[in-house]
């Protein structure tokens, strides 16, 4: 019963809410006769959508492996950088300012620079303002992770005789995890935004945010609208695997509130 219960406010609950918002959307669209540049009709939108799934469909895989790849490296260098400043809590000092900076960072100003450096006919500049994007929070919250183990269970493996390498692989790391997969979840949605976001400001054609732009200056909305469409689907996508593979590596572990 309470299976149920949960079923119905996690999935059937904000697909009605969904449903809702769409068809009241379509109806103030048709009753108001608002113009298409101002707000296009979701069955507008479909159609579009529908008509164009193989430019949608491109324009995805430019901008889904940029934001994989800059995942990835944001993630990697993420990571160990919460370890290193776990290690070596001078390292953490010293780095913190950098880290505040670099999280303030605007990509609008970024991207011109990083397009300038690496060339524009490079996807480089793309990849790593999604990489910039998803080391604050991968770092962060797995900095946190690490320094929740307790010094009462430290003290408990030392006096088991553990290893350092032992008290880290049995005590640290597990506690990361969670914390972990929060920043992973987290980046997963900034990642595929801030490769979007890049996509705006030069670079090679192709991708969903060049799409939008083109779309948008040939007063075709309702295909920019399409091509945002695409745009929410693969940010779901990537939302979608990262809590698949938290799953996978902990599926009996309880998620960690508050942290996010």
């Amino acid at each position: 019963m309470n299976r149920s219960a949960s079923l119905s406010r996690t999935i059937l609950a904000p697909l009605l809410l969904g449903v809702l918002v769409i068809v009241l959307w379509q109806l103030a669209v048709v009753v108001l006769e608002i113009k298409p540049f101002v707000l296009p009709s979701p069955s507008s939108i479909a159609a579009q959508f529908s008509g164009s799934i193989a430019t949608v469909w491109s324009a995805s895989l430019v901008t889904g492996s940029n934001a994989v790849i800059g995942l990835l490296l944001g993630a990697v260098v993420g990571i160990v950088a919460a370890i290193v400043a776990t290690v070596l809590p001078l390292t953490d000092e010293l780095s913190a300012p950098l880290v505040a900076a670099a999280s303030v960072i605007p990509i609008v100003a970024l991207a011109p620079v990083l397009y300038t450096m690496f060339g524009a006919d490079k996807e480089t500049a793309r990849q790593l303002v999604a990489a910039l994007a998803v080391f604050i929070p991968v770092y962060l919250n797995t900095l946190r992770g690490l320094r929740q183990a307790r010094p009462v269970h430290r003290d408990l493996m030392r006096a088991y005789g553990a290893s350092g390498w032992q008290a880290t692989r049995a005590v640290t790391l597990p506690g990361a995890v969670p914390f972990l997969f929060i920043g992973l979840r987290i980046a997963s949605s900034l990642a595929v935004i801030s490769a979007l976001i890049g996509e705006y400001f030069g670079g090679p054609i192709g991708g969903l945010g060049k799409s939008i732009t083109s779309a948008a200056a040939s007063s075709n909305y309702s295909l920019a609208y399409a091509y945002v469409l695409g745009a929410i689907i693969l940010g779901l996508v990537f939302y979608v695997v990262t809590l698949g593979v938290e799953r996978l590596v902990s599926p009996h572990r309880a998620d960690v509130r508050g942290a996010a």
